[in-house]
């Protein structure tokens, strides 16, 4: 999964592909590096980031979902695309214009009609646990057992779902990487990732350029390569079906090689 935040002030990418002509050029580059899916975001969602309107992340996200699908319509397979929005709202309006898949960070939670939107789409779903809401989750979180509540929050939220008419199938989950969570969190998380694999839905691990990597050798956030595919290797191996990343082109060779010598 290859991401295109179509925002001014996401923590790494925010400003590259602020306008349609640069984000639709962004998107088909990530595609042409070897990305499945193209994640497509019109509000940050980095530590202390601010809520931005309905129409505002409408206006960011559908034009470049539009152009994408028309730029791609004569090839013989095109990119699978996800929203990433906590808004049900423009949910509705991605996947009306040609998404395929709603990636929220607060699993449904954000708004009170979310559960019921995503079961008249019947689209794929993806749920990640968060801690607080981005305006809020760095302040202070805290665990007993990171792994175990954060295992036991997906459990629900699959439960809730299957109540709303979400299909188990079209579930996947993802542990929130840096989204509420202290070093220790992230790092017990990535530790045990395979224990997530129980609940029985595809996994998502979204490491790519996040803060634990520079916790951990001080790196900034554009110099975090080595450290997210190290990350990428590390969940793919533990048994993520899809990783989340920047850096495509990298990542991709970087798991063929690794498939490679895996499979002997």
């Amino acid at each position: 999964m290859g991401i295109l935040n179509a925002t001014p002030d996401s923590f790494s990418d925010g400003g590259l592909y602020d306008g349609l002509e640069l984000a639709v050029k962004g998107a088909m580059r990530l595609w042409e590096q070897g990305a499945d899916i193209i994640d497509i975001g019109g509000e940050s969602t980095r530590p202390g980031a601010e809520e931005v309107s309905v129409a505002e992340e409408i206006m960011r996200t559908v034009p470049v979902i539009v152009a994408l699908r028309e730029g791609t319509k004569d090839k013989e397979v095109g990119p699978i695309i996800s929203i990433d929005t906590r808004k049900p709202e423009v949910a509705q309006a991605a996947i009306l214009a040609g998404a395929d898949i709603w990636n929220d960070v607060t699993a449904l939670t954000f708004d009170a009609s979310s559960e019921k939107i995503a079961a008249e789409l019947g689209c794929p779903v993806i749920l990640m646990h968060m801690q607080g809401s981005p305006e809020t989750m760095q302040h202070n979180p805290h665990y007993g057992n990171a792994v175990a509540e954060v295992k036991d929050y997906l459990a629900k939220r699959i439960d809730a779902l299957d109540f709303a008419g979400v299909e188990q199938k079209n579930i996947t989950l993802d542990p929130g990487i840096g989204f509420g969570k202290r070093q220790e969190d992230n790092l017990a998380i990535l530790h045990n990732l395979s224990e997530f694999k129980s609940l029985g839905c595809p996994l998502l691990m979204g490491a790519s350029r996040k803060s634990f990597i520079g916790r951990i050798d001080g790196s900034s956030a554009d110099d975090r390569l080595g450290g997210s595919l190290a990350a990428a290797l590390w969940s793919a191996q533990a048994g993520a079906n899809i990783v989340r990343v920047h850096d495509v082109s990298e990542t991709v060779q970087a798991i063929k090689v690794w498939e490679a010598m895996a499979n002997g």
